[in-house]
């Protein structure tokens, strides 16, 4: 009932649209109800002219006038209105007039009866129960409106016949205006139903135009028929069109000619025209038939549909059907399914399609009780390339190496790309494990060789993890998870290697597994310390600074190596949090060490490739207060591997702080010369293999240490030599040229206390 009033919407219908209506067909009726309440007005102008004063009658008509203007500026406004619906307070929007109005009309009896007297009121009373009545027919569509006019009306009827002192008439007002209520909500619900049902028939009637238009429009589709002999007959025109002839150069010619391109039925090419004529030949429907056919030497895929006729003595007569050309939409599909399991960039075959050929493969070695194998294949070097050389190149590159793949793969192997640079190799029949590791082995091999791509000589290696099944997996994803395990271990030995599956991969996958969960809880634990390497004055033997050393006591696996959880924390990023309380208590240490001593912290690439890290440095010496140049910032050369830029600007802003930043392990990596004089490096720090190899007499780490020290002192950067474990070392180191040393020879890594009792040692009466 609400929402038949324009109160509120109501359930299943779009009442909101059924408003709209509503006022509208009230709004069309405008004419009629001005002409019904002018002839009202002029009929009571005339009829009680004498009978009410004019300072009566003139506000009268006055206030009858505002009503019909509200009302019919009402009526503009929703036959100008070009929105699909009405909210629930448009729709109320009519009730103003209508009280205006009622008001005006319910006056009048009482306004008689005071002033002319029951006779004169009487007179009223009737033409009052005209405009009523003509209210039902004219505003009933919005009853709302119609219910608080006919209200009025009723209440203006009862005060007359209260005044007159008449109360047997209420029960006429009563009856009268029940029969009004009732009639305007049959008039309000009857057009609702009648403007629901032609609202349905529209939609009904558009729908079925747009499929008319769709079926005109679409000349993919047209009639076909033969008869026995199998001669068409009857040809249409769009059949006639689809074969590139026109309707009568088609009646009564051979129909398997022209669609097998002349060749002739008995000599058809291809398994779907002979499907269909086996079809035809046992006289059975079908249905959406699938037919490659040739159409004036060109390849079309049709979709047929047939039906044998029958004679009215049951005699074959031939078949008639409905066909349409599908090629395109036959081509989106192959186009769609090639997509779905071939790599775009490579044309390999892409994951889906190695998991399903491995999935086929594993089955047919479970029915002929053989093997077979996963190989995953990893490029090493590739993340290089595409930061220094650009995607472009990476593509192509990921190019060449897919052909050399395919090149290795033969009859029994399906090579694919699982994504980024990794690829997987399935073999369907593997013998033994020498075989996959000659497999393997090749793989490396022709990978690592050299590329050429857009003049540019570039290489890069490959690692590699196999499974055998069913001995490493009965099913797909378990086979390839131990594929990904084998290969990972590839990974972190060296690369350039092939690992099989082994069920140890599993523990150490579990371990790793168990040291992240437990690496997650050790900063809130306070299971994190730092531990502090002397670095000294190569000449003074006096401590220079410290380099800062994080260690973990874990309650769950004792202490834990840096070089386990270390790899840990890069790959899981928890380097981040970690990196950041390294940083700051190592600010905080050094506060407690003499003015000229420094302290080294290692920062790693991840670490430097974050917006804040230089908002993390500046809060670190504000917290603790320490002098930036006191701050010697260390990174290895694999900071050259990632985004350049991005570790070059962060590294800028840290040195306009006043810190120092030295470059660790230089020339066991990528030895970037170039951003040696870019970045403006404060040290360059010596890796260990060089220096033990100089100790032991070799001429290439001899000169490598030589051309390290008369680059850095080129361009004015301080060497440091690291790992010097005995006096013979430290005294090379010096000979040398090296500026600072460190090693065990002048103390491991030590708690803070430890530290700070150093600065009044000599280390040559130590080493004495």
């Amino acid at each position: 009932m609400s929402a038949v009033l324009g109160l509120a919407e109501g359930p299943d219908l779009d009442w909101p649209r059924l408003w709209l209506l509503q006022h509208r067909e009230l709004a069309r009726l405008r004419t009629p109800r001005i002409a019904c309440h002018g002839t009202g007005a002029a009929l009571a102008a005339v009829m009680f002219f004498e009978a009410l004063p004019l300072f009566v009658l003139v506000p009268w008509l006055t206030l009858l006038a505002a009503g019909l203007y509200i009302y019919t500026r009402c009526d503009a406004h929703f036959l100008r209105i070009d929105k699909p619906s009405l909210t629930a307070r448009e729709a109320r929007s009519h009730l103003v007039g209508s009280i205006v109005l009622g008001v005006a009309w319910a006056s009048l009896m009482p306004l008689l009866q005071i002033f002319a007297g029951p006779e004169v009121a009487i007179r009223g009373l009737i033409l009052g129960a005209g405009i009523a009545v003509g209210s039902v027919v004219l505003m009933g569509v919005v009853p709302l409106s119609a219910l608080v006019f006919s209200t009025l009306l009723t209440i203006g009827a009862a005060t007359g016949f209260w005044l007159a002192d008449n109360d047997a008439m209420y029960l006429f007002v009563g009856f009268f205006t029940f029969f009004g209520y009732g009639s305007i909500w049959i008039r309000s619900t009857d057009f609702l139903r009648f403007a629901i049902a032609e609202n349905a028939l529209l939609e009904q009637t558009h729908t079925v135009s747009l499929l008319l238009r769709e079926f005109e429009e679409n000349e993919a589709d047209w009639l076909w028929q033969i008869d026995k002999s199998r001669r068409i007959r009857s040809a249409s025109p769009r059949f006639a069109f689809a074969l590139s002839e026109t309707a009568a150069s088609l009646e009564g010619r051979p129909f398997f000619d022209l669609i097998s391109g002349g060749d002739g039925e008995t000599d058809q090419t291809t398994q779907s025209l002979r499907e269909l004529a086996e079809s035809i030949k046992t006289k059975q429907s079908f249905s959406n038939q699938l037919v490659l056919v040739k159409v004036a030497g060109e390849e079309r895929w049709w979709e047929l549909s047939g039906t044998p006729m029958i004679g009215d003595k049951g005699e074959y007569l031939g078949y008639r059907g409905v066909g349409s050309d599908v090629t395109q939409q036959r081509k989106s599909s192959e186009k769609i399914a090639y997509l779905a399991r071939y790599d775009t960039l490579t044309g390999l075959p892409n994951r889906l399609m190695l998991h399903e050929t491995l999935g086929q493969a594993m089955d047919d070695a479970r029915k002929w009780r053989r093997r077979c194998a996963f190989i995953m294949v990893d490029l090493d070097r590739f993340k290089a390339v595409n930061d220094s050389l650009g995607h472009q190149t990476g593509d192509r590159l990921l190019e060449q190496v897919s052909r050399r793949l395919e090149e290795i793969a033969g009859d029994n192997e399906i090579c694919g790309r699982l994504g980024g640079d990794e690829f997987g190799i399935v073999v369907r029949d593997a013998r033994d494990f020498e075989a996959i590791d000659m497999l393997a082995r090749k793989v490396i091999e022709r990978v690592s060789q050299p590329y050429e791509v857009d003049h540019h000589t570039l290489f890069v290696g490959a690692s590699v993890g196999s499974a055998l099944a069913p001995r490493d997996g009965k099913g797909v994803e378990e086979l390839m998870r131990n594929a990904d395990l084998a290969l990972y271990r590839a990974k972190d030995h060296g690369r350039g290697v092939h690992f099989a599956y082994e069920p140890s991969l599993h523990a150490v996958a579990e371990e790793r597994r168990q040291l992240e969960f437990s690496l997650r809880k050790a900063l809130e634990q306070d299971e994190l310390q730092l531990n502090f390497q002397p670095v000294v004055d190569a000449t003074s033997e006096r401590v220079v600074s410290f380099e800062a050393l994080v260690r973990w006591h874990s309650e769950e696996h004792g202490f834990v190596s840096p070089a386990k959880f270390i790899p840990v924390a890069e790959d899981t990023r928890l380097i981040l949090p970690i990196g950041k309380w390294v940083l700051k208590q190592a600010c905080q240490e050094a506060m407690a060490w003499p003015e000229h001593v420094k302290i080294n912290v290692n920062v790693s690439p991840e670490q430097l490739m974050q917006a804040d890290f230089t908002d993390t440095v500046i809060e670190a010496l504000s917290s603790s207060g320490l002098n930036p140049q006191r701050l010697e910032i260390e990174v290895t050369e694999s900071i050259f591997l990632n985004d350049t830029e991005v570790a070059r600007e962060a590294l800028a802003k840290v040195m306009e702080l006043g810190c120092k930043v030295a470059l660790d392990d230089f020339g066991t990596g990528y030895s970037s010369l170039g951003y040696l004089r870019k970045l403006q490096f404060s040290t360059i720090k010596v890796d260990r293999s060089f220096v033990q190899g100089a100790a032991q007499g070799s001429s290439e780490s001899l000169a490598i240490v030589r051309a390290v020290v008369a680059m850095a002192k080129s361009l004015e950067m301080k060497t440091t030599a690291e790992g010097v474990e005995t006096e013979d070392e430290a005294e090379l180191m010096r000979t040398m040229g090296c500026d600072r040393i460190q090693g065990f020879h002048f103390g491991r890594p030590m708690t803070s206390y430890d530290a700070r009792a150093l600065f009044d040692i000599d280390y040559r009466q130590l080493s004495a």
